[in-house]
């Protein structure tokens, strides 16, 4: 009889642990590859300077968030801090 009562809490410990872990690889590249574009970024101009704080502080976030295991807001922030890292490469 408790085991029919564990049995569901314990399918759904697991599941909140598989859930963590979703985007967990996604964060990691994307984390990598803008750290990689924000190395070689030129900006152009002072929006470009201020694209490129905006990406930098995004990032900053970003590996706090991937610390933190919240892989979901990691994977957002760096996408976002990639569109300032361009935008700072165009000038804007």
């Amino acid at each position: 009889m408790k085991a029919l009562i564990y049995l569901p809490v314990f399918a759904l410990l697991l599941a909140g642990c598989a859930g963590k872990t979703a985007y967990r690889e996604t964060c990691a590249n994307q984390l990598d590859a803008a750290w990689k574009e924000l190395d070689i970024a030129k900006a152009e101009g002072f929006a470009g300077t201020v694209s490129y704080s905006k990406a930098l502080s995004l990032l900053t976030a970003a590996k706090t968030q991937q610390q933190f295991e919240s892989y979901e807001g990691c994977t957002a922030k760096s996408e976002r801090a990639r569109f300032y890292i361009r935008e700072s490469r165009a000038g804007r």
